[in-house]
């Protein structure tokens, strides 16, 4: 890890406009459901997890991100700086990023993304790590550019931290770059087998550190060999489409102020809960002092948080 005084955080991803309408469930294939109405927010993995990482506070958070020159850009631009996200920022011809979002009644979601702008990033789009101390990494921009900045951070000293999300294979060069892998079961399954047993599943992660989140039932982390647990808070869920962002987001900055990861964990979850309980995805994501305050009301666990 970086020695630099002043930590900071470096996210490098994706960000979309996501056009999500409410309905009563999640359509099955083939099927019509109607819906309420449409409504805009800024999302995107990486931007949400930066908006999570500055909103938590004690790290300034940077953000490499493309995005096009129009109106889905503009407001997705508006949304990182008001949540005091600074921008390294690759300006392209090709269409920022949108997504489409069904969210059901009970809170789940089914998602559909269009990349464009976002597929523009490469290896080389990497800025200058003088004073970051965590790399925060998704999976919604080219793997290749992804493996080639992971590398690159090993390779300086700096933390890598990787959400494996969407689920898809990892080549070996990426999984030996990073630090601290977060997933969820899905995503957990896709990289380790079969996840029945999920300390034995995150035991086979060739990673120093990983974090499996499970909704409701909280999420389960290896630190070497030793594995911590840390139940979910209990909430009334609306909607959880930014919870597993926002859980990364605060568990960098957590561990970019020192935190250790028991700690970092626990404010992490809180701040996943919250975050379902507001519709949208960046609209929902806390600051520190609502994660303190729910922290404070210890809160049984039960009902929300990151998947």
């Amino acid at each position: 890890m970086s020695t630099n005084a002043s930590p900071r955080v470096l996210v490098a991803g994706s960000a979309n406009l996501d056009f999500v309408v409410r309905a009563p469930r999640v359509p099955a294939p083939g099927e019509t459901v109607l819906g309420g109405g449409l409504q805009t927010f800024p999302g995107g993995k990486g931007a949400n997890q930066a908006v999570a990482c500055a909103r938590a506070g004690g790290a300034p958070t940077t953000m490499l991100v493309a995005l096009g020159a129009d109106a889905q850009g503009e407001r997705l631009r508006r949304s990182l700086r008001e949540a005091g996200v600074e921008l390294v920022e690759k300006p392209v011809e090709d269409a920022s990023g949108v997504a489409f979002i069904c969210i059901a009644d009970s809170g789940e979601n089914a998602i559909v993304v269009a990349p464009g702008a976002n597929e523009r990033l490469r290896p080389d789009d990497l800025p200058p790590l003088d004073g970051v101390s965590h790399l925060l990494l998704q999976l919604e921009t080219s793997l290749d550019s992804v493996t080639a900045w992971a590398a690159r951070a090993r390779a300086a000293g700096v933390a890598v931290v990787l959400n494996a999300a969407p689920a898809q294979a990892l080549p070996p060069a990426l999984l030996e770059a990073v630090d601290l892998l977060v997933v969820n079961e899905g995503e957990l399954a896709m990289l380790a087998g079969d996840a029945g047993d999920l300390e034995a599943a995150l035991r086979r992660l060739p990673v120093p550190r990983a974090i499996v989140t499970l909704g409701g039932e909280g999420c389960v982390a290896r630190d070497g060999d030793a594995i911590l647990r840390q139940p979910a808070f209990a909430v009334e869920v609306v909607d959880t489409t930014a919870a597993g962002d926002t859980f990364c987001g605060a568990l960098v900055a957590a561990l970019a102020r020192g935190d250790a990861l028991a700690q970092a964990m626990r404010e992490a979850s809180a701040a996943s809960a919250l975050a379902c309980t507001v519709a949208g995805a960046q609209a929902s994501i806390p600051d520190r002092a609502s994660v303190l305050a729910l922290l404070d009301g210890a809160p049984a666990p039960g009902r929300g948080g990151a998947r």
